[in-house]
């Protein structure tokens, strides 16, 4: 339920496109959403009233995908007419149908909320994104708003799942086409697996399972560019490096708040008294629940590490500052002697006695010199120059 939580931050904010170039070296935080319709202040709730809620939607902007399984058999396949699917029960073999709709038109919302019996309410939260994530209870029907995020083409993505769990049914509904379950639909055509054999709780566990173990590969990117960084800044102390930690520092704050609230949502799914969430499925719950700690504390390690590495940057830039000016001071030491004599033999007196020997002028050269020399030794001798 790693989305559940992650809606948290996202949906507080709105589009998560706003985050500065990505500190994984992507380009960003985004969310991915079809056009959708606009929840006006003050409107009527529920989803009869939305716009465009008893017109269809023009072909292929939807994507429906059914998948009726048992313990012997299982029918997955895609609907092209929804009005022709929705009319037909459930195959008296099927134990479980799991209905994915990719995209979000009030149309189909609606039509889908009218045959299962879901509630207006939760229809209507499935259609209008960001929202809170939560968990409802809806007489014995369970409704869980969470957040599904997955690396795309080096993008991080953010995008917002709706579950309605009733007596052998699920429906789950995406903002764009492609997730992260393509491993649960694998798994169901296995025969004599657990989802086969299991009720549909169980696949309610497996679904967020997977978007929780989507997100270690998420921090093992951010993990490998921290130690990145941490080599670049002892090399160099571009201010660009000072902007990358920061970036980092931002998204590792928002995917903690993101994930923080998924054990609350884990928790209550766990401890719901619906006869719905078997036995079975609540055991397996608290793994995912173990899963989200764990997490939890890796960003929690990360943001510390982002934070000692300001603190080693400041520290680089001022030793490299530090190194300058010692370079700057010795340079200036040792030309003191040197411009004393200039400026004693410079000075306009017409009885210096030393203008009139013949040897003057090299004596002052050999003079500077070895002055030039000697300080020279004595820094190398002190340590001062010479040495790493």
């Amino acid at each position: 339920m790693i989305g559940g939580a992650i809606g948290h931050a996202f949906g507080s904010v709105g589009s998560v496109g706003w985050l500065v170039g990505s500190a994984l070296h992507l380009p960003g935080l985004t969310r991915r959403t079809q056009q959708r319709a606009t929840l006006q202040p003050g409107a009527r709730p529920g989803i009869e009233h939305a716009v465009d809620s008893q017109s269809p939607p023009p072909p292929g902007t939807i994507r429906m995908r059914c998948i009726d399984y048992s313990p012997q058999r299982v029918h997955a396949y895609d609907v092209d007419d929804l009005d022709a699917f929705l009319a037909e029960p459930r195959p008296g073999w099927a134990a479980v149908r799991w209905i994915n709709i990719d995209g979000l038109h009030p149309y189909v919302i609606n039509r889908v909320r009218e045959v299962i019996g879901m509630h207006t309410l939760a229809a209507e939260d499935a259609l209008h994104v960001p929202q809170r994530p939560r968990l409802e209870l809806y007489n014995d029907d369970l409704f869980i708003i969470a957040r599904m995020l997955r690396l795309v083409e080096d993008k991080l993505v953010s995008e917002q799942i709706s579950l309605f769990v009733k007596e052998g049914l699920v429906v789950t509904f995406q903002e764009m086409h492609g997730d992260v379950w393509q491993p649960i639909r694998d798994r169901i055509n296995i025969e004599g697996s657990m989802l086969r054999k299991n009720d549909p709780s169980y696949l309610i566990y497996a679904l967020p399972d997977a978007v929780v173990d989507h997100c270690f590969p998420i921090l093992e990117r951010y993990g490998d560019l921290l130690e990145k960084l941490e080599y670049d800044i002892l090399l160099s102390t571009e201010v660009a490096e000072l902007h990358r930690i920061h970036a980092i520092k931002h998204e590792l704050s928002v995917l903690r708040r993101v994930l923080w609230p998924t054990r609350e949502v884990l928790d209550s799914m766990r401890n719901t008294e619906l006869s719905i969430v078997s036995d079975i499925t609540r055991t397996y719950l608290r793994d995912v629940y173990e899963h989200t700690v764990q997490i939890v504390e890796i960003i929690e390690t990360f943001r510390e590490m982002a934070g000692g590495l300001t603190d080693l940057h400041m520290s680089a830039m001022s030793n490299r500052m530090n190194e300058t000016m010692k370079v700057l001071t010795i340079m200036a030491t040792l030309f003191i002697p040197i411009t004393f004599l200039a400026g004693v033999y410079g000075m306009n007196f017409k009885y210096i006695p030393e203008f009139g020997w013949r040897f003057a002028y090299p004596v002052f050269w050999g003079v500077c010199l070895v002055n030039f020399a000697g300080l020279l030794w004595y820094f190398r001798h002190k340590g001062w120059i010479g040495k790493e």
